[in-house]
């Protein structure tokens, strides 16, 4: 994509989802307003396009997006589904499960009610009495207590505090309060790392996750656990975004696209990795504190991150960009330009020069930035809901949750290493609404078969939702890509920094998604068909945008 390929500079999150794109980084091929930004021409005359350096720091922050991406996906099993009966009385409890259910539980000729038992004196009457009342009384009345079959899972937070029939809605709140942190953690970690840099805000984030991470872990109940399961949420995405923008500042050209999506193979590892170490560690507590000192190393290589020169010098701090842009040349034996300092200093001056700034009105003062808007908004909500849709939901897909864990997150190694060549050889506009498109279509065909069959129909399920989160999963890079080349450079910021309100009520909406889908009475699946395929041909109202 040529020297456009600095477009890809935006934020993407935890799932290859972006935030702004930086103010300091602009492409300098595509610019809608022509020329480059000073600070991007200095950092690659001085330092190169890519180089050892680069290539050491890609890789070590990729690895940070191994404990967001656990957090991420840790309520998979957190609150894994449990199966739950109403508790025995102590003087019954040398029943099994199944007589106990058989003997006092509503049978509506499906289905046992697990959350009320028939109305009998189980405290006091014999077990031949209770069997003979049990065929005839009707009446029933709510359980207080419950037990638990944490076979699969261990201890889980459902199990803990009882999370069942008239409190199941408190675990998708629980879940929301977690994906609302992440909402405004992509929003807010731009302006913050803006403001107090890229290496500060995130080690910052490093630190915070690990103590949030623990007091999860140690939850006296449930809404402080629902609380900092939030903060968490907010810190884990500030550190992939935060991880992301210094990756890709500090390299240039081809290798910004190369070097950025690169770093989110990281990701789909960790959904892998996760599903295997939820696999032998049983019991919430102990996963959470598992996956939460996996972070634990990343402080102790702070030592090693350097902060970035280009955000060095859109905050005129010319001397210490100088220092990092040595230090790199230094490890990538490369020496600086005798007239480093000079251009810093004009980087600086002209840096002062940038175009007035522009507010959300100016998203929609012409008919043609209103549709760029517009489609924008749709895309990044179709995205968003359809992508984490299927991440968030394997759990409900009626197989096993640590093979579809593993062998859905596997297909999105492919589908990253093959946006890598989209974005570099082909364009967006098509690619892009081919792969949602196609992700909407295998949804859709999932409802021909039963996620919960066994043989051919549960592999045929799992094949088609895999295939669609392939296929979204692509739409997912090159998503930030083509809208960052729609937007005029002067609102690019701004432009995509807005489009993370659309996705954000994507998100809120996620933990609903099967409740939507039971009111409506329709396939959960073949609402995110059909919002992908809705999404998806909206693309095509724009014209393409890479100058290939």
């Amino acid at each position: 994509m040529g020297d456009s390929d600095g477009d890809s500079g935006s934020n993407m999150t935890a799932t290859g989802v972006v935030d702004n794109p930086e103010k300091r980084r602009s492409d300098g091929g595509h610019r809608e307003a022509g020329g480059s930004d000073p600070e991007t021409d200095v950092v690659t005359k001085c330092v190169g396009d890519f180089g050892r350096w680069q290539l050491l720091i890609t890789f070590i922050l990729s690895m940070v997006n191994f404990p967001c991406t656990f957090h991420i996906f840790a309520p998979t099993f957190l609150a894994g589904t449990t199966p739950f009966w109403c508790a025995r009385p102590q003087r019954l409890i040398n029943l099994t499960a199944q007589e106990w259910i058989n003997l006092s539980h509503v049978y509506d000729g499906k289905e046992y009610d697990r959350c009320r038992i028939k109305d009998l004196d189980y405290e006091h009457a014999s077990m031949a009495d209770l069997i003979r009342l049990s065929e005839e009384v009707v009446s029933s009345t709510k359980c207080k207590q419950w037990e638990y079959d944490e076979t699969e899972y261990g201890r889980t937070i459902i199990s803990e505090w009882d999370l069942v029939c008239d409190r199941t809605s408190m675990v998708n709140f629980a879940e929301m309060a977690f994906l609302a942190g992440v909402a405004v953690g992509g929003l807010a970690s731009g302006f913050i790392s803006d403001r107090f840099g890229r290496k500060r805000t995130l080690m910052m984030s490093i630190m915070a996750t690990i103590v949030i991470g623990m007091a999860v872990a140690f939850s006296p109940c449930y809404w402080v656990y629902v609380l900092t399961r939030c903060f968490l949420g907010f810190f884990s995405v500030s550190i992939v975004l935060c991880g992301f923008v210094l990756c890709i500042e500090l390299v240039g050209g081809k290798w910004v696209t190369i070097s950025g999506v690169s770093y989110l193979f990281t990701i789909p590892l960790g959904y892998i990795t996760i599903a295997g170490i939820s696999y032998w560690i049983k019991g919430w507590r102990e996963l959470q504190i598992t996956i939460t000192l996996t972070a634990v190393v990343f402080p102790l290589l702070s030592w090693l991150f350097k902060e970035s020169p280009r955000w060095l010098i859109t905050m005129k701090d010319g001397d210490r960009a100088l220092q990092v842009m040595r230090e790199i040349a230094e490890f990538n034996k490369k020496d600086l330009p005798p007239n480093a300092d000079k251009l810093v200093k004009q980087a600086i001056m002209d840096g002062d020069n940038h175009a007035p700034a522009v507010g959300l009105k100016d998203l929609f003062n012409t008919p043609e930035i209103r549709k760029v808007s517009f489609v924008m908004y749709s895309i990044w909500f179709t995205v968003y809901f359809v992508y984490y849709g299927l991440v968030l939901n394997v759990s409900k897909w009626g197989g096993n949750v640590y093979a579809d864990s593993v062998i859905s997150a596997a297909v999105e190694l492919p589908a990253i290493g093959l946006s890598i060549l989209i974005l570099l050889k082909m364009g967006r506009r098509l690619p892009l609404c081919i792969a949602t498109v196609l992700a909407g279509v295998a949804c859709l065909l999932t409802i021909f078969v039963k996620s919960d069959g066994g043989g051919d129909d549960g592999w045929k399920f799992l094949t088609l939702a895999t295939f669609a989160r392939f296929c979204i999963s692509s739409s997912n890079v090159v998503m930030p890509v083509f809208t960052a080349e729609k937007f005029p450079t002067a609102m690019r910021n701004l432009g995509v920094g807005s489009s993370n309100a659309p996705a954000g009520i994507a998100l809120l909406s996620i933990p609903y998604l099967w409740n939507i889908a039971s009111m409506l009475k329709v396939d959960p699946m073949a609402i995110l068909g059909v919002c992908s395929i809705l999404g998806g041909l909206s693309v095509l109202i724009l014209p393409e945008s890479s100058h290939l």
